[in-house]
C-alpha cells in the first residue's frame, strides 16, 4: 500500500490505537493470568469477556490488517472524496444547502485566445511575413473540400496553411456538392467572402477565381491530385510544389485533414485566425442565428445547448447498433455502402471502445446527473433523428423545456430548409452563445466550438 494512503488515515487509526493503549490495562486484565497470590473464585473464572474487550481487540487488529492490505485506507479515502466532492457542491448557508452555480466555471478566465500573427522580425531573424502578392506567388491552388459544414470547414482551414506553405495564390474554395447531404450551396452562400479574404489579406492572398488570362495561357488544364490525410508540411514542398510551378494552377481535391496535426507555432495560429475569425457566416444566417439566441434568452437567462448527432448517416458511419432489430440492421447497412472504404465493424466492440454516439435519452441522462434539472431549457441541434419523436421522447421527459430551430423560427426558417449547411451554420451560432455546450459525439462540430469557446 502507497504511503499516501497511511498518512491519509492516520488520523483517525491512531485515535483509535490512543484509545486502545489508553485502556489497555483493562483489556489486558481481561486476558491475563489471575495475580499471584491471589487465589480466584469458581465464579471468576467463569466470567464472561467483555464485549468491550472484544472490540477494542478486533480495533487493533483490524488497523494491523490495514498497514498491510490497504483495503481500510482506502475505503476512507474514497468516502472521504465522496465527502469532499458533497461538501463542494452544497455551500452551507445556515440551515439550507445552495447549489452551486452550475452555469459557470472558475476556470473559464484562465482560457485565452492565442491566434496573433507574431512580429516579423524576431532576434533570430525573420519570423512570420506578410503574404506574397498575386503575381510574385508560385500558381494559384484549387481546394476542393468534403463533407458536412464543419469537415469543410476544417478543410478551408487547412488550405490557406498550405497555401501559405507553397506561397501559393489560393482561390476561395470549392464546396462539396455531392457527399451524403447533397447541399448545392457555394462558399458565398454559407460564409462572408469579402471579409475571409480581408481579414487574411496578411497571410494569404485570396482570389475569387484564377484570371481568364491565366487559363488562357495554360496549355493543359488545371492538374489534379489528392494528398494523403495528414502530410507533413515536407510533403508539399517536395512532392507538390513542383508540379505547381510546373502547371502554374492545381487542384487539390477531397480536402479534408490533409495536413499534419502538429505544425509550427505561427502555422498553428494562422489556422486558429482562420477557423475562429476569418471564417465567418453570411449576415443573412447570422442574423437568424442571433434571433434565435434572444429568443432563448427572452423565455430563460441560462440556456444549455445539445448537439444531437443521430442521424442515419451518422450511425450507419458508427457502425453501432440501437436495439432496432433487422430493420435498423438493414437501413443502416444500406447508408453504410455508400462509403467503400469503410472496414467492416462489430457493433459489440465499438460499444465496449466507448465509440458509439449517445442517444438521447444517454445524453439526457447524463446532463441530470451532473445536476440540471428538469426546468432547464435546452436548445437542441440536429438533423433528420433517426427513429424520429419516438426517439427523441425520452429527452423531451427529461427535458420538457426542449426546443429546435423548427420550433424557435417558423416561416423564418424557410428559405434555408432545403440546405443542410445553412441549417447547421444556423446551430453552430445558437450552441456558440449558448450557456452550456454538450454533444453526444466529439465529432467536428464540438471539436470546432469547444475551440471556439
Amino acid at each position: 500500500m502507497g504511503l499516501a494512503k497511511v498518512w491519509k488515515y492516520s488520523g483517525g487509526l491512531l485515535s483509535n490505537l490512543a484509545a486502545v493503549v489508553h485502556h489497555q490495562h483493562f483489556v489486558f486484565s481481561c486476558f491475563q493470568s489471575p495475580s499471584y497470590g491471589a487465589s480466584p473464585s469458581p465464579s471468576q473464572s467463569r466470567r464472561p469477556i467483555s464485549w468491550t474487550c472484544i472490540c477494542g481487540f478486533m480495533l487493533f487488529a483490524l488497523g494491523l490488517i490495514s498497514l498491510f492490505t490497504g483495503h481500510v485506507a482506502s475505503n476512507v479515502e474514497w468516502y472521504s472524496q465522496r465527502i469532499v466532492k458533497r461538501n463542494w457542491f452544497y455551500k452551507m448557508d445556515g440551515s439550507h444547502r445552495a447549489s452551486i452555480d452550475i452555469w459557470k466555471s472558475r476556470y473559464s478566465s484562465f482560457y485565452y485566445g492565442c491566434s496573433e500573427r507574431g512580429p516579423h522580425f524576431t532576434e533570430r531573424g525573420p519570423h512570420f511575413s506578410s503574404a506574397v502578392r498575386e503575381r510574385f506567388s508560385n500558381g494559384y491552388l484549387l481546394i476542393a473540400t468534403s463533407g458536412g459544414l464543419n469537415q469543410q470547414r476544417t478543410g478551408i482551414t487547412d488550405a490557406v496553411v498550405v497555401a501559405r506553405i507553397l506561397n501559393a495564390t489560393l482561390v476561395v474554395p470549392e464546396l462539396d456538392h455531392h457527399s451524403f447531404w447533397k447541399d448545392e450551396s457555394d462558399f458565398s452562400n454559407i460564409f462572408d467572402v469579402g471579409w475571409f479574404i480581408s481579414y487574411l489579406a496578411k497571410d494569404v492572398t485570396i482570389v475569387k477565381r484564377v484570371p481568364e488570362k491565366v487559363m488562357m495561357s495554360m496549355e493543359k488544364p488545371p492538374y489534379t491530385m489528392r494528398v494523403p490525410r495528414k502530410s507533413e508540411p515536407e510533403y508539399y514542398l517536395e512532392q507538390v510544389l513542383p508540379i505547381l510551378l510546373r502547371r502554374r494552377v492545381l487542384q487539390l481535391t477531397k480536402f479534408d485533414y490533409r495536413l499534419a496535426s502538429d505544425l509550427d507555432e505561427e502555422l498553428q495560429k494562422l489556422r486558429c485566425r482562420v477557423n475562429y475569425h476569418a471564417l465567418r457566416f453570411t449576415k443573412p444566417i447570422r442574423n437568424l442565428g442571433q434571433k434565435l439566441v434572444f429568443r432563448m434568452r427572452k423565455m430563460e437567462k441560462h440556456f444549455i445547448a445539445v448537439h444531437l448527432r443521430f442521424e442515419p448517416d451518422m450511425l450507419a458511419f458508427s457502425g453501432c447498433y440501437y436495439g432496432g432489430g433487422d430493420k435498423e440492421r438493414y437501413e443502416l447497412g444500406e447508408i453504410r455502402k455508400r462509403w467503400a472504404t469503410l472496414p467492416e465493424l462489430s457493433p459489440d466492440e465499438e460499444r465496449a471502445r466507448g465509440k458509439c454516439p449517445l442517444t438521447p435519452h444517454e445524453i439526457g441522462l447524463m446532463l441530470r446527473a451532473l445536476g440540471f434539472n428538469n426546468d432547464t431549457y435546452l436548445y437542441v441541434a440536429s438533423g433528420e433523428i433517426y427513429g424520429g419523436e419516438k426517439t427523441l421522447q425520452p429527452l423531451r421527459e427529461l427535458f420538457p423545456n426542449f426546443y429546435t430551430k423548427e420550433m424557435l423560427a417558423g416561416e423564418e426558417l424557410q428559405p434555408f430548409l432545403p440546405y443542410s449547411s445553412r441549417l447547421a451554420a444556423i446551430d453552430y451560432i445558437v450552441c456558440d452563445e449558448s450557456d452550456v455546450f454538450a454533444t453526444n459525439n466529439n465529432g467536428n462540430m464540438a471539436k470546432i466550438l469547444a475551440g471556439r469557446r
